[in-house]
């Protein structure tokens, strides 16, 4: 497995959550950092043209857009409500120039998941003739069972395999995120079969604390946890990914340290841990 180098690194807007997109862009350029995935929260009050033209004006690429999905709903207005919401946020990403928009598919507390599951499925068919229209392709990201209740009901990538392959398009695949699936005993053979099937559109890095505190605000950079990354990216090599290793960290931790030297500790990691 080659070594990495920062030509491979992209950074969520969400990981230096303090900074401003100008401040993320100037600061990730300067470091040598080649991709910036945004957040919508990031292209406030600038909007996703203007947002686009900074970050190629500063030599980045727009790898993707960050987050749509949350398709299921106990009423028929909530369902058309994020369908409708879902498609505002492929306007943007085309806008923006990003190629693909990553999906939190959804799930409710007062549903089953299995019901929850066939509307995730109705939420991604309705929105695919416009990401078709729009160029923009759509990632399954399935997360860990900690949020099935009300973050995701798709869990495993078994499950987002599955629901990927049902509208056998190219616009419609995979992310991979190692804090979600880096347990999962299958990850290798469900890793080989998105990308034997042209379906594995993303790759996200950080890692798992083993005391961790908090479900979503403390996740670890790379190296302060348990995920073996070296491994789970032979094996995304191994399928034919040669894209961005994206780093998505949330973390209260690390979002109160000095974001330039956060930014540093990032970059080292990921040369060193990735």
């Amino acid at each position: 497995m080659d070594h990495i180098t920062l030509d491979r690194c992209c950074i969520h807007t969400i990981t230096t959550r303090p900074w401003t997109l100008p401040e993320a862009v100037e600061n990730y350029a300067a470091a040598g950092v080649k991709g910036i995935s945004v957040w919508q929260n990031a292209i406030e009050g600038i909007g996703p043209h203007r947002a686009g033209e900074l970050i190629r004006q500063a030599g980045l690429d727009v790898v993707s857009y960050v987050r749509g999905g949350f398709f299921p709903h106990t009423s028929s207005a909530g369902r058309a409500q994020a369908i409708d919401h879902n498609k505002k946020l492929l306007e943007e990403a085309a806008a923006l120039g990003a190629p693909l928009i990553v999906l939190v598919c959804g799930a409710s507390p007062d549903q089953s998941l299995e019901t929850s599951r066939e509307q995730i499925r109705e939420g991604i068919e309705a929105i695919l003739p416009l990401a078709e229209k729009l160029n923009v392709k759509l990632a399954i990201e399935p997360l860990h069972p900690m949020y099935a209740a009300d973050r995701s009901a798709i869990n495993t990538l078994g499950q987002a395999n599955d629901m990927a392959e049902i509208f056998q398009s190219s616009y419609v695949g995979v992310a991979v995120d190692v804090y979600h699936l880096w347990w999962d005993g299958d990850l290798e053979k469900e890793i080989a079969r998105c990308g034997a099937n042209g379906n594995l559109l993303a790759y996200h890095v950080c890692d798992w604390k083993v005391k961790t505190v908090d479900m979503l605000n403390d996740r670890g950079l790379m190296g302060e946890g348990c995920i073996n990354l070296k491994k789970i990216r032979s094996w995304v090599e191994s399928a034919g990914f040669d894209g961005y290793c994206e780093v998505e960290i949330f973390s209260d931790i690390h979002w109160a340290k000095d974001q330039h030297q956060f930014l540093k500790e990032v970059t080292g990691a990921f040369i060193e841990k990735v």
